[in-house]
């Protein structure tokens, strides 16, 4: 069939090849083509022939299979017609639907039932490991059971979690009481292995053993379940106390002449028991004697290295962490801090001490007992080497006992030559009494307790060591000082609260240690700032104390003032105003006020003039007096409607009052050390109390007439007195009757500029 689809060259059937391609044919030559053309149609009509022959059968196989894809096709489209006529006819897609919802539905119930099969097959799983681990308690495979108890608490988990199955809750419930029911085991064979025996004394432990009837355990296995379990340690956590307690606590004790002896007990050729004892036999030992007490508690550990831990490492650093801090605490208080020198003269002879504490802890650390990287267990090691810390810690701690004993046991009773006015004091006169000191920045003395003087005496002393110490030892007696001095300001106010409520010389006398003490720390940065040791110098400040107890110092102050004036204050409401003096009983009342008045102001002269330094004493007592005048003024100008009688009256009592004070007054002028009076120009008590001169023009102004009144006011002078216009109004009105007189001298009153 090659024929069929190669092309015919027509120019192959004519006879002559070397004709022109562009020649036309010839009649002849057509002829012959024609010819030829025809035979050789029907050679290959031949040819097609043979080979539809050859191949009748794989084309009647083809033919067939079109036909059969043609019935077919036909077959579909009558199928698809009629699913068409039948989905238009009946909507079949929600019954799809719902057909396809129920398959889904009925596959997640599959899958939720495979998944519950498997829940519970794990379930039962776990309760089966949960008896098997009762199982192996019971046959003494602790190790087994452990072991189970440590998976099972990675399965059931420890803490509840949301919407978890309820048998899951339960399940872990029976492994809390499998993991208590082998802890309450392991803690009972370790009681039953480690015995400390008071009488005699010594450690007996147990290397086979058996409780309730169970089989002989070794003490190893019993370690190696605790381990696995995670419990280990719980279950050394008696052990590593009562060994603390009855072993190593009488080893430190210096004064216990004891050492330590082991003792092994065997069986069969296997070793059953092992024995610490303690044994009387050495001489008592001396404070500083390391060596021995540091040996004596290496043999301990060793034996528990050896009996309990068996020489496994991370036991021994657990036994460690358990008994280490409290064995360094025994140790620190028991006898390094006792062998601390009192004297810095003496810190070289503690190097000794030093070198045998950190050869100590080496061992320890080659036993794994204590961490060889972790540097806070070198705890002995960093106490001793910081040993001028505690040195001065040590000092500091005196310091603070010395000033707060000074604080507590002083009195704070005024010396009975200082009860009275003392010349020596007021005048700066010498006097050698240790009361009796100088205020640096306010040239004056004053009388102080015996506890400031003491207090300050000690601060002193102590900053004259700072000077001559190491950095270290400075900073700490530096605060030392601080805290020295700030103990005054807590102790004080506190224990003598009741004083402090009342007028009375302790009072006084505190606000002169207040004001003391803000003027020495004033003056302690100058004193001794300069030779401190350069690393504290620019660090030392006293200055922000000095505020706080001059602050103290007035408020005891004021309130000693302002509890005189009320008691003045009462004692003058008893005179009702001085009311009605023209008659006896009101007159005897107000005289009896006035009384009452100089009483408490005596009283208070007696008890301030002698104590407060002098300024202190001019600037209170002028307060006080300011009060009382000022208030007898007040009343007597808001009287109305006088009587000559009473104008009388009330003349009298002021001057009664200003003749019984006339002492008092005088005590008022201050008087410089040399004896020379500062009085000054005119009238210094009038600038000190202004209401004084105002009483004394009220007393004039009660029988001056009115025409002089009315000039003194033009001149002024009533005004210069603290007089105001209104009072000068009601007090003419109140002596004298309406009158033109008295009209024209109110209208000159009032129309006079000033």
């Amino acid at each position: 069939m090659d024929v069929l689809f190669n092309s015919i060259n027509v120019r192959d059937l004519l006879s002559s090849h070397d004709l022109d391609e562009s020649s036309p044919l010839s009649a002849p030559d057509l002829r012959l083509l024609i010819d030829r053309l025809q035979f050789q149609s029907l050679q290959i009509k031949s040819k097609v022939q043979a080979y539809l022959l050859s191949h009748h059968a794989d084309f009647s196989e083809l033919f067939s299979r079109c036909s059969e894809s043609a019935s077919r096709c036909e077959q579909i489209s009558d199928s698809v017609s009629n699913l068409l006529a039948l989905i238009s006819d009946h909507p079949i897609d929600a019954e799809i639907r719902v057909a396809v919802s129920e398959i889904e539905k009925t596959m997640k119930e599959l899958k939720a039932k495979r998944e519950l099969l498997d829940l519970v097959k794990v379930i039962v799983e776990l309760s089966e490991r949960l008896k098997s681990v009762q199982e192996d308690l019971k046959n003494g495979r602790l190790i087994s059971a452990a072991e189970a108890v440590r998976d099972l608490k990675k399965a059931v988990g420890t803490v509840a979690e949301e919407r978890e199955p309820v048998v899951y809750g339960l399940l872990r419930k029976e492994w809390a009481e499998c993991f208590e029911e082998i802890q309450g085991m392991l803690v009972k064979f370790m009681e039953n292995a480690v015995r400390f025996e008071r009488e005699p004394n010594k450690v007996r432990v147990k290397l086979r053993l058996s409780v309730d009837g169970t089989h002989e355990i070794e003490l190893r296995t019993i370690l190696e379940a605790m381990d696995v379990v995670g419990i280990l340690d719980y279950g050394l956590a008696k052990v590593a106390d009562l060994m603390v307690k009855h072993v190593i606590a009488p080893a430190v004790n210096c004064g216990s002449p004891i050492s330590f002896t082991e003792e092994l007990i065997q069986d069969s050729d296997q070793m059953t028991e092992m024995i610490l004892k303690t044994v009387s036999c050495e001489p008592k030992l001396e404070k500083d004697d390391a060596e021995i007490i540091y040996s004596r508690i290496i043999m301990i550990i060793k034996f528990f290295y050896k009996s309990i831990c068996f020489q496994n490492g991370s036991w021994m650093r657990c036994f460690g962490r358990l008994t280490w801090p409290r064995i360094a605490e025994i140790i620190i208080s028991n006898f390094l801090s006792k062998v601390v020198p009192d004297d810095a003269s003496k810190l070289a002879d503690f190097q000794k001490i030093i070198k045998c504490t950190s050869e100590f802890e080496i061992v320890l650390k080659e036993m794994m007992f204590i961490s060889a990287s972790d540097n806070k267990d070198e705890r002995l090691s960093n106490f001793a080497e910081n040993v001028e810390v505690h040195f001065a810690s040590r000092k500091k701690t005196e310091i603070l006992a010395k000033a707060r004993n000074f604080l507590l046991q002083c009195d704070f009773a005024v010396p009975q030559e200082y009860t009275r006015t003392s010349p020596k004091l007021k005048y700066g006169g010498e006097n050698s009494s240790d009361h009796v000191v100088d205020l640096l920045f306010l040239s004056e003395r004053c009388v102080v307790s015996e506890a400031a003087s003491q207090l300050m005496a000690l601060v002193h002393r102590t900053l004259q060591d700072v000077c001559l110490s190491s950095v270290k030892v400075a900073l700490e007696f530096y605060h030392a000082t601080r805290d020295a001095i700030l103990l005054y300001e807590a102790v004080i106010p506190v224990k003598l609260e009741r004083q402090l409520n009342g007028i009375n010389q302790v009072a006084v006398l505190i606000h002169n240690d207040c004001l003391y003490l803000s003027q020495e720390i004033l003056g302690l940065a100058f004193e001794y700032r300069s030779e401190f040791p350069s690393a504290i110098r620019e660090h030392a400040v006293f200055l922000d104390m000095a505020p706080r107890f001059h602050l103290m110092a007035e408020q005891v102050l004021q309130r000693q003032i302002q509890l005189v004036i009320f008691n003045l204050k009462e004692a003058i409401d008893g005179a009702d105003g001085f009311q009605n003096t023209h008659q006896i009983q009101k007159f005897e009342s107000a005289k009896f006020s006035i009384d009452q008045v100089v009483f408490i102001l005596e009283k208070v002269h007696i008890i301030w003039e002698p104590v407060l330094p002098p300024s202190t004493y001019k600037r209170s007592m002028s307060m006080v007096l300011e009060s009382v005048f000022s208030r007898m003024t007040k009343d007597i100008l808001l009287l109305d409607d006088l009587a000559a009688e009473e104008t009388l009256q009330l003349q009298r009592l002021i001057h009664l009052m200003l003749e019984s004070l006339s002492s008092l007054l005088e005590s008022l002028i201050v008087v410089d050390q040399k004896g020379t009076s500062q009085e000054g120009f005119g009238h210094p008590l009038d600038d000190l109390i202004p209401s004084l001169r105002k009483t004394r023009k009220v007393a004039d102004l009660l029988d001056m007439p009115l025409k002089s009144i009315t000039t003194a006011w033009e001149s002024g002078e009533l005004i210069s007195c603290g007089f105001t216009l209104s009072e000068m109004e009601d007090f003419i009105k109140a002596i004298f009757a309406d009158s033109p007189l008295r009209k024209e001298c109110l209208w000159r009153i009032e129309s006079a500029n000033f």
